[in-house]
């Protein structure tokens, strides 16, 4: 039987076939570790992201939920059991882009102005709180070093610092898109909590507006339609009047 290894000149050399038996785990240990790494880099992690979204998207498209949510609601629900499967519902839409206004009009329609706008404010904080998480695990690695631009930077460094006071303002002011601001604010260094909050809180005046449009849309001359009607279209008046007024400064400079 021959020995692992032989006396020649006293040096001791190790076989063939012993260093091809060591060397053949390491080779496999190093590719799993390499395969590991691309799959966990951040830019493997944004192609996650962007595909997940990109899925949610063409399954709204393809499916069209909303359309079950306001025709085809169980009829076996009610109360806060509807409440609370609209609510899921709503934050899932909100996360595959389904317009926030008309997912508002269906909870006043389906469960009244109460019952509504509680599920609606539910919903609207679940599903910024998912797309926050998805943007912040996914996303906010790969794209933080992107944020090289003046504007970039000083939207960065005002969400990061300012958080919770300018996520506030983003909620409430209408022509701030509701997915986007759910993005930026992921990328920046905000804290969970204070986006959740600024996002309840902020919500509050054009959902109710919205909420009570839909549960009185059947009497269009009542003064809780009116009066829902002015407060969706007041701050949409106004805040192009000063996205206008914004744009001519910057023209001028």
């Amino acid at each position: 039987m021959l020995d692992a290894t032989t006396r020649s000149g006293g040096t001791a050399t190790a076989s063939p076939r012993a260093t091809t038996v060591t060397s053949a785990p390491a080779a496999r240990t190093g590719i799993a570790a390499r395969a590991t790494r691309i799959l966990l880099s951040p830019w493997s992690r944004l192609s996650l992201l962007v595909l997940l979204l990109v899925s949610a998207a063409s399954a709204v498209l393809l499916f069209q939920p909303q359309k079950l949510l306001v025709h085809g609601w169980p009829p076996q629900l009610g109360g806060a059991a509807a409440a609370l499967a609209y609510a899921v519902a709503y934050g899932l839409c909100t996360v595959a882009f389904v317009p926030r206004p008309l997912l508002n009009l269906a909870a006043g329609a389906l469960l009244g102005s109460s019952l509504g706008l509680g599920a609606a404010l539910a919903g609207t904080v679940l599903g910024a709180g998912i797309a926050f998480c998805l943007g912040r695990v996914l996303g906010q690695e790969a794209l933080r070093p992107l944020l090289r631009g003046k504007w970039l930077k000083a939207a960065d460094g005002q969400l990061s610092r300012h958080g919770f006071r300018s996520m506030l303002a983003a909620r409430l002011f209408p022509g701030v898109p509701f997915a986007a601001a759910n993005y930026c604010a992921a990328v920046s260094r905000m804290s969970l909590p204070a986006f959740l909050l600024a996002t309840a809180l902020g919500s509050i005046p054009n959902t109710a507006a919205y909420v009570v449009a839909g549960a009185r849309a059947s009497t269009p001359t009542s003064p809780a339609f009116l009066i829902a009607l002015a407060c969706i279209a007041l701050p949409g008046l106004a805040g192009a009047v000063v996205a206008w007024r914004k744009r001519n400064r910057l023209r001028a400079r």
